[in-house]
């Protein structure tokens, strides 16, 4: 079940939340568990709301965006958005979605991943792509990059926190976050804020930037050597 969601959800979504329950059982990836389902949730049916498309929809999109979930470290990762999409079209009919609706959830899906590259071809896809990336930065984004890093160097990535020559990635080197975790702020993480597609993303997705970026702060100060 994805603990962070009580059911029951409105409308179709509690069926389909206890579809997409059975493929998250026994999921161990603390960066993609049924908690970062739950909040994706919460923000998409919000976003929905705010710029006027179906929270239905945005709803049942967030439920089934990662149904495939991809280890970061694989070289099939930008796959996993449209894995996710096709794995979905056997999901959403049983939780009673028209095709037309079915058709509109897969393709917001499949344009969703930071890692595809892809923009949203509708607003159904610009609400689920900021919700999924509001998940990636602010505390919570913190939290969830240190959990990604431990979970591939269980994995054998030879992950560390960070390189001790340039942990924050200043210097000319080739950044490497599947190495180093802090690279991934240079990455990615920092680049989201201005990523964002609605207003209403964008404007909490500044706050959390800023957070970001107070947390590094003082963590240079606590790398520099004492006086």
């Amino acid at each position: 079940m994805v603990k962070g969601l009580s059911p029951p959800l409105p409308g179709r979504h509690g069926p389909l939340l206890a579809l997409v329950s059975r493929h998250l059982d026994g999921d161990t990836d603390l960066a993609h568990d049924s908690e970062h389902i739950a909040r994706v949730y919460r923000w998409a049916v919000y976003l929905a709301g705010e710029e006027g498309e179906d929270p239905d929809l945005a709803g049942a999109a967030a439920l089934v965006h990662d149904l495939v979930n991809i280890p970061k470290e694989s070289a099939d990762r930008p796959l996993g958005s449209e894995r996710s999409a096709a794995a979905s079209r056997g999901v959403l009919p049983r939780a009673g979605y028209a095709p037309a609706e079915v058709d509109a959830i897969v393709e917001a899906v499949r344009t969703c991943s930071w890692s595809r590259g892809q923009r949203p071809t509708s607003g159904l896809g610009a609400i689920l792509q900021d919700a999924d990336r509001m998940d990636a930065i602010g505390a919570i984004g913190i939290a969830r990059n240190v959990a990604c890093a431990q979970a591939m160097a269980t994995r054998g990535s030879g992950g560390r926190l960070y390189d001790p020559d340039d942990p924050l990635g200043e210097s000319d080197r080739t950044l490497d976050d599947r190495r180093n975790t802090l690279d991934h702020y240079a990455v990615k993480l920092l680049r989201l804020a201005d990523a964002m597609n609605t207003d209403a993303a964008r404007a909490e997705a500044t706050r959390r930037h800023d957070f970001m970026r107070r947390f590094l702060d003082q963590l240079a100060s606590e790398l520099r050597p004492p006086r």
